[in-house]
């Protein structure tokens, strides 16, 4: 086993580390909750939405992080988690309720799923605690710190990870996160976004790791096949020994990454795992791309990437390097859209988004920094982004009549029945801007159209929305408006209609389905 050599720490590191002993919490500016949809692997399968639709409350240490989560009635019931202020192993406590499964000195995402957590006002620092991912699904974690987490001495989280994912993960969107350590395994510390036993359909976008022995891996070892794919864009390595990431069996895509002083390898697959590289710009690092430490090949598609002051060392029985004139050994094949900034810019654009407080400033795939707008997921397959136009009745029977209804939380006086009661006079209103009404029947139902009437005075309120299929939680289409919305016929026992944007209080006086 190949140890892990001491790391070049900078001056600004020290500064942290007398920060987090200290106590004090650096002054960063204000964020609001996640803006824009996911990306990459995890609009696949379904997509990734975590706690959309759901309850949001606010935390400020660990322990009420975990009473959130046991609150729901449900492990399923989606909730989105604000979280401001140091979270820290004194802070964790171990919660019971029929919505968790925690433990005491690591955040424990646990059997559960439809959960967002994200940092908000001044900001969340996870301070010398993990977040566990284990057993779940659709998982979003945005605009955090999670810093110092160890494995040896005191205290020890989440073995060593800052963020740590395992058995059976799937869906997981981790954007605009800083992950930082403070040495390498000598030191008491292990990976900055590792990823195991049968982890799939995960993206980490916008964040730094940095200052650390490993920055993360796919697979924990040469027979942990079964993980990937898994996306990483628009991030920020600086100061890693290796595992940039380490990719064991598994495909990854990975695009307009910026990385600097990356001191041993860097991009490692390994024992069959395949690698596309598109448009990242390499810095002062040494055997960036390559299968390095195994006799077990790995594979790369590479274009357009930029290596200024790399150097590369020489073929041997467990190291062969794509270097020093990288060319593809492989192709790859990506499923869903995404658009390219030139490497040249990569180390301006990302310097301006990456990282938690920066905004959740994203690329407007011109080398240009933007603050999205609210989007919707996109989802394995392909969906089309709907335009109604017509407010009359499409033709057929309305199947809502005699059915059932549900919903995110409702304004006063307003009922979920009124989307179903066949009267235009009265409606339902979410408790805020944006929230869901569903539509559910005792049996499978064929569903291809909706028809969504405003209330009298409230035409043109609804803006962004997505339609659901409440059995699976799969995005059906997409788009912005009211009126007649058109889908590839779904058999369902739910359909749900979620609004995302709204230009005033949303206000659904029928909400019409038909086959």
């Amino acid at each position: 086993m190949r140890k892990p050599v001491a790391l070049r720490l900078s001056a600004a590191l020290g500064t942290l580390a007398l920060a987090a002993a200290t106590g004090v919490v650096l002054n960063m500016p204000t964020a609001s909750a996640a803006a824009a949809g996911a990306t990459g692997y995890a609009t696949q399968n379904g997509g990734t939405t975590g706690g959309a639709g759901g309850t949001t409350v606010k935390a400020t240490t660990g322990t009420q992080i975990h009473q959130a989560l046991c609150a729901r009635a449900a492990t399923s019931t989606p909730i989105t988690i604000q979280v401001e202020g140091t979270i820290t192993v004194g802070n964790t406590a171990k919660v019971s309720g029929t919505g968790c499964n925690t433990a005491a000195g690591v955040i424990e995402l646990k059997g559960i799923s439809n959960v967002t957590l994200v940092g908000v006002g001044a900001g969340a620092v996870f301070d010398q605690i993990g977040i566990h991912i284990r057993q779940s699904s659709n998982i979003i974690v945005q605009n955090v710190t999670v810093q110092n987490v160890k494995k040896s001495g005191s205290p020890t989280s989440n073995g060593g990870d800052a963020i740590g994912m395992e058995s059976d993960v799937h869906n997981v969107w981790v954007d605009h996160a800083t992950l930082l350590a403070s040495g390498g395994e000598s030191e008491g510390y292990d990976g900055l976004f590792d990823m195991k036993d049968s982890t799939k359909y995960v993206t980490l976008s916008y964040s730094v790791l940095r200052n650390s022995g490993r920055g993360g891996l796919v697979g924990s070892s040469d027979s942990d096949l079964a993980n990937g794919p898994v996306t990483f864009h628009h991030n920020r390595y600086e100061n890693i020994d290796s595992r940039t990431p380490l990719l064991r069996g598994a495909t990854a895509h990975i695009y307009n990454n910026y990385y600097v002083s990356l001191n041993e390898s860097g991009i490692n697959p390994r024992a069959g795992g395949k690698a596309k590289v598109d448009n990242n710009y390499f810095k002062n690092s040494k055997d960036v791309l390559g299968t390095f430490y195994t006799d077990l090949p790995g594979y790369w598609q590479v274009a357009g990437n930029i290596f200024d002051n790399v150097t590369w060392s020489q073929p041997g029985d467990e190291n062969n390097p794509a270097g020093p004139n990288p060319t593809s050994n492989t192709t790859v094949s990506i499923p869903y859209a995404y658009t390219l900034d030139a490497a040249s810019c990569v180390p301006s654009i990302v310097t301006a988004t990456a990282g938690a407080n920066t905004g959740l400033k994203v690329s407007d795939g011109n080398c240009a920094a933007t603050t999205p707008t609210a989007t919707p997921t996109s989802t394995s397959s392909p969906t089309t982004s709907a335009s109604p136009t017509a407010t009359s009745s499409p033709g057929g029977t309305n199947l809502s009549i005699g059915a059932d209804s549900d919903g995110s939380s409702k304004a006063s006086g307003t009922s979920y029945g009124n989307v179903r009661d066949g009267d235009t006079g009265t409606y339902w209103s979410p408790s805020g801007s944006t929230g869901s009404v569903s539509i559910k029947w005792g049996s499978a139902t064929s569903v291809s159209r909706i028809n969504l009437r405003e209330a009298s005075g409230a035409t043109g309120n609804i803006g962004s929305w997505r339609v659901l299929n409440g059995d699976t939680g799969a995005v059906l289409t997409s788009g912005s408006g009211a009126g007649v919305i058109s889908f590839a016929a779904t058999s369902l026992k739910k359909v749900t209609f979620e609004i995302t944007s709204s230009a005033a209080a949303p206000k659904v006086a029928e909400f019409e389905t038909y086959a």
